[in-house]
């Protein structure tokens, strides 16, 4: 019999997973990455994590030594510092575009995206608060019709570990706060405070997760 095919892209949705753990803490800087391990552990085989770890060395995510296998590459507070930094002043930009040029029935559909949103954090599902952030802020991409500009940022931000913030009370209240005034600045076609809410959106992530990896002793 034969054995189907694993998904095309189940190398990305592994490398998505490590970059989350790498991000969060999770995985520690010089960690050894044991493939039969991930393997088990997201239930696929060996290939995709191998083809994922191939990925991820590329982006100086991992690194491969001699007799020791895959490692977590160093990361530094800088690291994580500009990383959110590059995010926020793409994203800004984007948010400026969006408040330049949306129309009422634009900003009616951001404003339900961000409802849903508001719902799965106040009941705290963690799976739905991550897959509706991504859409409310594609929503809002969208509409700033900047497709290189997206594109950069959809590279960017997949260094941010998402399952952390959803599972964060103090990273929830703010979204909340962030969201209602960008749609406030939105709806006034206030392009620089737009561009100052959502580039602060990304910065305060940063601090966020600077303080929890620093909790964690990752730079002690």
């Amino acid at each position: 019999m034969a054995i189907p095919a694993e998904r095309p892209q189940l190398s990305e949705e592994v490398a998505a997973t490590l970059r989350g753990r790498i991000m969060s803490g999770d995985l520690r800087p010089g960690a050894r990455i044991r493939l039969e391990e991930v393997a088990a552990q997201l239930g696929v085989s060996i290939t995709p994590v191998r083809e994922a770890l191939l990925t991820l060395r590329g982006e100086d995510m991992v690194e491969l030594e001699p007799r020791k296998g895959y490692v977590v590459s160093p990361l530094s507070k800088q690291d994580v510092i500009d990383l959110f930094q590059l995010q926020g002043n793409i994203a800004g930009e984007l948010a400026a575009r969006v408040a330049e040029r949306i129309t009422g029935p634009q900003l009616t559909e951001i404003t339900l995206a961000d409802r849903a949103l508001a719902r799965a954090a106040r009941a705290r599902r963690t799976g739905d608060i991550e897959r509706l952030e991504f859409e409310f802020h594609r929503s809002i991409n969208l509409v700033a019709q900047a497709r290189k500009l997206s594109w950069f940022l959809h590279v960017a931000t997949r260094y941010t570990p998402a399952r952390f913030y959803a599972a964060d009370p103090a990273w929830r209240d703010g979204m909340r706060d962030d969201h209602e005034a960008l749609l406030a600045a939105f709806g006034a076609h206030d392009a620089a405070t737009a561009r100052a809410v959502m580039t602060r959106h990304f910065t305060d992530g940063a601090e966020l997760l600077v303080k929890h990896l620093d909790e964690l002793g990752i730079w002690a």
